[in-house]
């Protein structure tokens, strides 16, 4: 869709998606172009279509996730800033057309990406179902995100991501292995061609394959996530054998981590606990 569109097809789609789904996800910057720009007109027209959070595209957003009656995370948007700023951003709304959390990508696919980092980890609750998270493509390669965003009680981590370039082959490992040292579901939505490399994925906490699109066409995918397999799990290990988050016993020394000036305390080790868990069909 080319900035600035008509956002009527868009507000179709996720009505038809929402007949089947709890939760609609779409791809990094999905509403934001698909063009082919050299870099430099890429980035000037990317801070050109940059909108703020209370702006007339949220308050849209909002209103297509109510009309659809589902939790929508719309891809993710260009938002410019309080103080100027350019940030990729991804919005999540509830049922009720709420803008419930928004996260700005913490590591920007540096020199090609002319955004500013974000400075937090964001999570959400869906009542009666789980915890999620939320990450944006580049930040997959970075372990810090995913362990943060289970330690704070993500059963599952969103990756929406705008992948081109080859090494998506690369990112369907690390979707993998970030589901298996977290213990968590990893929904990884890449865009379609011609732009994209497609291959979305869906991740279950000990490494399965739910789900995943083989080649580079747009398709629907479609799982029912059971996030009490990440409770289950915990308690009785990844192949019934790894339990990392009970590493830690109370007489255990905090073990410095020079690379970060911190440390990991064996009293703050453990996840959040959750609200208890219904199966949610995702789109």
């Amino acid at each position: 869709m080319t900035i600035g569109a008509d956002l009527a097809p868009f507000r179709a789609d996720v009505i038809a998606r929402a007949a089947h789904a709890d939760l609609i996800v779409y791809p990094e910057l999905h509403l934001f172009g698909s063009e082919i720009w050299p870099d430099e007109q890429r980035n000037v027209e990317l801070r050109r279509s940059a909108v703020p959070l209370d702006g007339q595209l949220v308050a849209e957003l909002g209103d297509i996730a109510r009309e659809a009656g589902a939790w929508l995370i719309p891809g993710s948007i260009c938002e410019r800033g309080p103080l100027g700023e350019l940030f990729n951003t991804a919005l999540v709304f509830s049922p009720a057309g709420e803008l419930v959390a928004h996260y700005r990508k913490v590591f920007p696919w540096r020199p090609f990406e002319p955004y500013d980092a974000g400075d937090r980890f964001v999570v959400f609750d869906i009542p009666g179902v789980g915890r999620l998270g939320i990450s944006i493509c580049y930040d997959a390669w970075f372990p810090e995100v995913a362990r943060h965003l289970a330690w704070m009680g993500a059963e599952a981590v969103i990756n929406i991501v705008k992948t081109t370039t080859p090494d998506r082959s690369q990112e369907l490992v690390l979707a993998q292995a970030n589901s298996i040292v977290n213990q968590t579901f990893t929904v990884s939505v890449n865009c379609a061609g011609p732009i994209g490399r497609g291959q979305s994925l869906i991740v279950d906490p000990e490494g399965k394959v739910l789900a995943e699109s083989a080649g580079v066409d747009p398709v629907e995918l479609i799982s029912t996530l059971d996030l009490s397999h990440v409770t289950k799990v915990h308690l009785e290990g990844t192949a019934g054998s790894n339990r990392m988050w009970s590493q830690f016993v109370s007489t255990d020394s905090p073990l410095a981590l020079p690379m970060y000036a911190g440390r990991i305390d064996p009293d703050t080790w453990h996840p959040s606990t959750t609200a208890a868990h219904h199966p949610s069909t995702m789109s």
